[in-house]
């Protein structure tokens, strides 16, 4: 019996299918496969000749950089000079002990044994080779200006010091100490506030920079271009091989007009003139005058140039070279020791006293408050409102008209010409004429950290006294304040080297230069001169007559007999070599009082003005007066004599 498939001849029919359907996947698959093969090798071969052809020129350049790297060293700053060429900034060559840092990591008993042989303290060997400033691949300077005995000692016992050596480092030279220091300035490392802004310029953390005076004045004259070597190293920072080294360009040199034999003439006067004040009786106070700070400039006023810039007290720029100790640092910013890193002739502010009366004559007689023969009765005294202003001891000096009102110095003049001219308002006369003459703002010097000082006027002590009140309690402008501004005094404040330009541009006839101390700029490798052309900052028109009178007024100051600075000018060829000037003294809140002094001569063609600002130093005849005259001694040939007290006098 025969048994029949329920699917009866349907199931060979199936199975034929099923076979076809499973060979069709498998055809499908492996197209499939074969197209993300074929896109996988095509990705392959653009990667390969993306990195081959299209991005090989950068990355052979990056595979350069990883292998090679690029060590600076510092060029050699350019020489400071002095008008005639005498070098007051120099390099010298200094013999300094370097140190491997791979040696101190093999030899650990290396740094001990070294700094006991320089006698310097271990610690401070051990942070210099810690210090990151200094390249990784190359040895690292530890301790310079060795002696040469060491030297010696350490080349003949080379073996014994591995990854030791002696080489000549340059290292900036203040030959001079102290002379000329706030002019001149230092150099230091550079900080972060400082490199961030230079960084396009080429500057790298642990160069060295000018921090203060000329060195950063003219930092980027002074300044060369490094020394750049190639090293070749390995995977782990290993030299193998230098591949080159360019060449450092030096600095160029940068010429002053400072002279520097009247430079040492002025501090020296200047430090007598203190010396001699601390030993003096102030009959006021009861003691001795402190004397603990002073200046001295000496200008041009042809074209502004600066001849002289002493301030006391000072430093040495030495200390700084290779950097300064935090407590040596601290020591020099003590105000127990009057901040002897201050440059007082462009930081220290000061009432001009009656030094301030050339501004207020100019205002009196612009204005035609006052006329060059106008004569007043000086009763030594005079009331205004409620209150008496008085000259210095009351003295009287009768009939004076404007020249005998500046020789004497006769407060009571401008008193009443201080009061004469509150009347006038918009523009207010005196503050005008200060501002026109270069008060209240910089003088343009290229030095830094200038101070602009201040001239008060009814709307700028209104500002005050809204911003500040509790500082500035009165708002309002009386006519005391005027009164007490025509005499130099009040909230008036002037920098010495305002006060200087300020006579500068009157000596002159009336142009305000913008005082100078660069001359020239050598470039050292081509001899390329490029001079430094003095500048005008403005122009002042003094009416026929007006400037003539003054200067009569300022004239009698040194030459008659009552004149406030006759006695110490007593004996000084005034015949041969003709002297203006006027004395000032300032009265200050608590202290003694602020001694000045402005000169300037010869007068028919001006080639010098001279001043001097001594703090707590008594009256400027008696104190500033004879340091003036020691200088203008010095100047013309004459033996300069010691600076001497000068019996008091009415300033």
């Amino acid at each position: 019996m025969t048994t029949r498939s329920l699917w009866g001849d349907a199931r060979p029919a199936w199975s034929e299918r099923r076979g076809r359907e499973r060979r069709d996947s498998t055809k499908l698959r492996m197209a499939i496969l074969g197209v993300v093969v074929l896109s996988l090798f095509a990705t392959m071969l653009a990667r390969l000749w993306y990195l081959q052809v299209l991005a090989a020129p950068d990355l052979r350049v990056e595979a350069t950089t990883n292998s090679v790297r690029l060590v600076y060293t510092e060029a050699p700053r350019g020489k400071i000079l002095d008008r005639n060429g005498d070098i007051l900034v120099d390099n010298r060559s200094v013999p300094t002990v370097v140190v491997e840092r791979e040696a101190a990591r093999e030899h650990p008993d290396l740094i001990p044994r070294l700094a006991a042989l320089l006698g310097k303290p271990r610690i401070d060997l051990e942070r210099r080779l810690q210090d990151e400033r200094f390249s990784q691949f190359k040895p690292v300077p530890v301790v310079d200006d060795v002696p040469k005995e060491k030297v010696v000692f350490l080349r003949e016992n080379q073996a014994a010091f591995p990854g030791v050596d002696v080489v000549q480092i340059a290292q900036r030279d203040y030959s001079h100490g102290t002379l000329a220091a706030h002019l001149l300035g230092y150099v230091g490392e550079i900080n972060d506030e400082e490199l961030e802004p230079r960084r396009t310029q080429g500057y790298r953390g642990g160069d060295t920079i000018g921090k203060s005076g000329v060195e950063l004045a003219y930092e980027g004259a002074l300044r060369g271009e490094a020394q750049v070597e190639k090293l070749q190293v390995d995977s782990q920072g290993r030299v193998l091989r230098s591949l080159g080294i360019q060449p450092a360009v030096p600095g160029h040199d940068v010429q002053l007009t400072i002279d520097i034999k009247t430079q040492a003439l002025a501090e020296e006067s200047l430090k007598q003139g203190l010396d001699t004040a601390r030993e003096t009786w102030d009959p006021e106070q009861l003691k001795r005058y402190l004397a603990p700070a002073g200046s001295v400039v000496v200008e041009d006023p042809r074209d502004g140039s600066i001849l002289a810039m002493a301030s006391f007290p000072t430093y040495d720029p030495k200390e700084f070279v290779n950097g300064i100790s935090t407590e040596r640092f601290r020591q020099l910013n003590d105000p127990a020791g009057y901040y002897p890193l201050n440059n007082r002739v462009l930081q220290g502010l000061y009432a001009p006293g009656s030094t301030f009366k050339l501004v207020t004559a100019i205002a009196g007689l612009s204005r035609e408050a006052v006329a060059p023969n106008t004569t007043i009765n000086d009763t030594g005294s005079l009331v205004v409102g409620d209150r008496v202003f008085r000259n210095a001891f009351s003295t009287p000096h009768g009939s004076v008209n404007l020249a005998r009102a500046l020789a004497v110095s006769s407060d009571v003049y401008f008193y009443m010409l201080g009061e004469k001219l509150d009347e006038q308002r918009k523009p207010f006369p005196i503050p005008e004429a200060a501002r026109s003459m270069g008060l209240g703002r910089v003088t343009g010097i290229e030095l830094p950290f200038e101070l602009d000082g201040w001239v008060p006027d009814p709307d700028n002590k209104k500002q005050r006294n809204a911003e500040n009140p509790l500082a500035f309690p009165f708002g309002d402008w009386f006519t005391g304040d005027n009164v007490n501004l025509s005499v130099g005094q009040g909230d008036l404040v002037v920098t010495p080297l305002q006060l200087t330009n300020l006579y500068a541009t009157f000596a002159n006839g009336g142009t305000e230069w913008a005082p100078h101390v660069g001359s020239s700029i050598r470039d050292v490798m081509t001899g390329e001169v490029e001079a430094i052309a003095p500048r005008q900052a403005a122009k002042v028109n003094f009416a026929p007559g007006h400037r003539d009178a003054i200067l009569r007024g300022l004239q009698g100051v040194v030459s008659t007999e009552d004149g406030t600075g006759y006695g110490a000018f007593s004996g000084f060829p005034l015949t041969q070599f003709a002297l203006a000037g006027k004395t000032g003294t300032a009265e200050v809140n608590e202290k003694q009082e602020t001694a000045l002094f402005v000169g300037f001569g010869p007068v028919e063609a001006p080639r010098y003005v001279v001043s001097a600002v001594m703090e707590e130093a008594g009256l400027g005849s008696s104190a500033a007066a004879p340091v003036v005259r020691r200088i203008f001694d010095g100047l013309i040939g004459n033996p300069p004599r010691p600076v001497t007290r000068v019996a008091n006098r009415i300033d």
